[in-house]
């Protein structure tokens, strides 16, 4: 039983730590499109995809503090 935990852990470290790091990633390049010298859009698309990236932050708190199952939540900026 103590190695299943064990193995458990260890899967939840190594998952942990590559999926944490591509999202702090990506979270880098969406930071990039604040760039008005290269991207243009509006300050209503900026608090649309800040909202949606605050959104799910609490929803993966959430999970975290139940333990409860994900939902899908797509995004799409129109």
């Amino acid at each position: 039983m103590e190695k299943i935990i064990k193995n458990r852990r260890a899967k939840f470290i190594e998952l942990a730590n590559a999926r944490v790091n591509r999202a702090i990633k990506d979270l880098q390049l969406i930071g990039n499109l604040a760039n008005k010298r290269a991207y243009e859009y509006s300050e209503k698309d900026a608090r649309h995809i800040v909202r949606a990236l605050e959104a799910e932050i609490d929803k993966i708190k959430d999970r975290y503090k139940s333990g409860s199952e994900k939902t899908n939540n797509i995004f799409n900026l129109e």
